[in-house]
């Protein structure tokens, strides 16, 4: 069996074992090879061993195909089992040809029985995944090893790897290797290589089907660049349009853009190539190349906005102080007035842009004033939706610069869903539909209202997305209803037009809006935890429709979020 001694000094499970320790642990590991696609465990299976992954990946799955966490090269699995006896929680299976070492249970209690100290490095590791599983965000892991395998020879493949490196190099030393330093190496080779740098590139650049199948099977993730105004095609291996067939490893499409806005249309086409679960990226410059690297090596930053009506315009400031200290975005997402900033965001607008088109739109253009009779809502809401068609046009969600999605509610059995594909002005128009406001928006046979009835942070789904830190702000502030009336029905209209002015009761628009929020507020505590960095101006001064105020919510949120940059400073 190979010397494993360097791999085991720097493992969290047995890094911290004294030399007598460690030559004793050695002999009792089992060295075996496990291909592509085979499972090592089952969900339910005996817990009698715990695994460290010499080379290659594992993929550890909740189901079928929901991959909670990805097991590289260094890392472990097993040890919660190996503590608690209890059955396998997940399923583990190799993403691609792997090398792994097992340590059974009875040598495990016989080392610990010679050495106590043993015990505690998989301790450590198991109750810190219990911890993780308990909160329900277990570690998603980094991937190492990167197939690039460009559509078709015309793809300057080589120039974005080495750029592509170039940006990896923030996190640890990356290597490219192509067919003519790895045609006819053995497993060995591309081992001693995969250790000796975090991470590695296979390239392709000559075709060779022979040399991409070894690129594919060396691969944590796939990145398969295009030329986004070439007609879309398949790949030359049709198992990369087929999640299954490639054991479930995450697949970026790389659109190579000739400029720095992405081109209608180009990402539908190309995406229509492949089926199930597929990132894309507009890629046309170094800021971009940069983007990609964070987010697939694990360091990718999102941010998410909260819905609040004219409380919202306060993200406007929020983004101005976040921009005047530095901070950048990979992925942004959020509801209602959320969704409608952020995609300004994702569009690459320029701030002073964004903050001209809300004024008009909101401000002047007042889209809730189209009053009629309330059969389906107060308004026809075709104000609401012509201000969403002239700001964005005919951007679909996946022409935005950045990954973008907004949520909606669907009131058809679906509940919250999350938009992520389609016209970017008609998701947003149902993101923001506030019931009995807003007619909700049919679409398909389906009914979609705000997205504020079940999920007003969506922090929860960027945590989802792998996304590493997030930024969220959140329009928190008290939305309380309060009366000097003591009543149980209204009074006649003639009372209310004549009445004493001391005597405060809610408006309809007021009740209909604090009510199409009641419903989540309870996980929300749960969802601010998820950000990293959370911003909650202070807004108790601004009524929830008084776009009138717009200034003072903007320079609440720029203030408020200059003082939490300061204070992490």
């Amino acid at each position: 069996m190979p010397d494993f001694s360097a791999l085991l000094r720097h493992c969290d499970v047995f890094g911290h074992l004294e030399d007598e320790a460690l030559a004793a642990l050695v002999p009792e590991l089992e060295w075996f090879s496990l291909p592509g696609g085979r499972a090592l465990f089952r969900q339910g299976d005996p817990a009698d061993a715990l695994y460290l992954v010499v080379s290659g990946s594992l993929g550890v799955f909740a189901g079928p195909t929901q991959r909670v966490r990805l097991v590289a090269a260094g890392d472990s699995v097993g040890e919660i089992g190996l503590i608690t006896g209890e059955h396998r929680q997940h399923t583990a299976r190799a993403l691609r040809d792997s090398e792994l070492l097992r340590l059974d249970r009875a040598a495990y209690e016989a080392l610990t029985r010679r050495y106590p100290q043993a015990m505690l490095g998989v301790a450590r590791v198991a109750i810190a995944r219990l911890q993780q599983r308990m909160r329900g965000d277990e570690a998603p892991g980094v991937a190492r090893t990167f197939a690039l395998l460009p559509a078709n020879p015309d793809v300057p493949a080589r120039s974005l790897a080495m750029q592509l490196a170039m940006e990896l190099e923030h996190w640890g030393s990356c290597i490219v290797i192509d067919a003519e330093h790895g045609v006819g190496r053995g497993s060995d080779w591309f081992a001693e290589r995969e250790a000796q740098a975090r991470f590695v590139i296979y390239l392709d650049t000559t075709g060779d089907s022979h040399w991409r199948q070894r690129c594919l099977r060396q691969a944590d993730v796939l990145l398969l660049p295009a030329l986004a105004s070439q007609p879309a095609r398949p790949w030359p291996e049709s198992s990369l349009m087929d999640p299954s067939r490639v054991g479930h490893r995450p697949r970026h499409l790389i659109l190579l853009q000739a400029g720095r806005q992405p081109g209608l249309g180009a990402a539908q086409r190309w995406r229509a190539q492949f089926s199930g679960d597929l990132q894309h990226h507009h890629v046309g410059g170094r800021a971009d190349i940069a983007r990609l690297a964070r987010r697939v090596s694990g360091n990718a930053r999102g941010l998410v906005l909260a819905g609040g009506g004219a409380r919202g315009v306060a993200h406007l400031g929020a983004l101005r102080a976040l921009h005047e200290a530095g901070h950048e975005f990979d992925a942004v997402g959020g509801t209602s007035i959320g969704a409608i900033i952020g995609a300004g965001v994702a569009a690459g607008w320029e701030l002073d842009e964004m903050v001209e088109m809300f004024r008009r739109s909101f401000v002047e253009g007042r889209p809730l004033s189209d009053w009629t009779v309330p059969i389906i809502a107060l308004t026809r809401g075709r104000r609401a939706a012509a201000m969403l068609r002239r700001a964005f046009g005919a951007l679909d969600i996946e022409d935005l610069t950045l990954p973008f999605f907004c949520v909606s509610t669907c009131l058809s059995g679906e509940g919250m869903v999350v938009h992520r594909h389609g016209p970017l002005w008609l998701w947003l128009r149902a993101s923001s539909a506030i019931p009995g406001v807003l007619p909700p928006v049919l679409h398909h046979g389906r009914v979609y209202v705000d997205g504020a009835l079940v999920d007003n942070l969506p922090t929860d789904v960027m945590a989802d997305d792998g996304i590493a830190h997030i930024t969220a702000v959140d329009i928190r502030a008290d939305i309380s209803l309060l009366t000097t009336a003591e009543e149980y029905a209204t009074p006649p209209w003639w009372q209310l037009l004549l009445g004493r002015q001391d005597i405060q009761r809610p408006g309809l628009v007021s009740t209909l809006v604090r009510a199409a929020m009641v419903n989540s507020e309870g996980p929300s505590e749960h969802r601010r935890e998820r950000a990293d960095l959370l911003i909650t101006p202070p807004l108790e001064h601004i009524g929830m429709l008084d776009w009138k105020d717009w200034h003072r919510a903007m320079e609440s949120g720029y203030l408020h979020t200059l003082k939490m940059l300061q204070a992490q400073a």
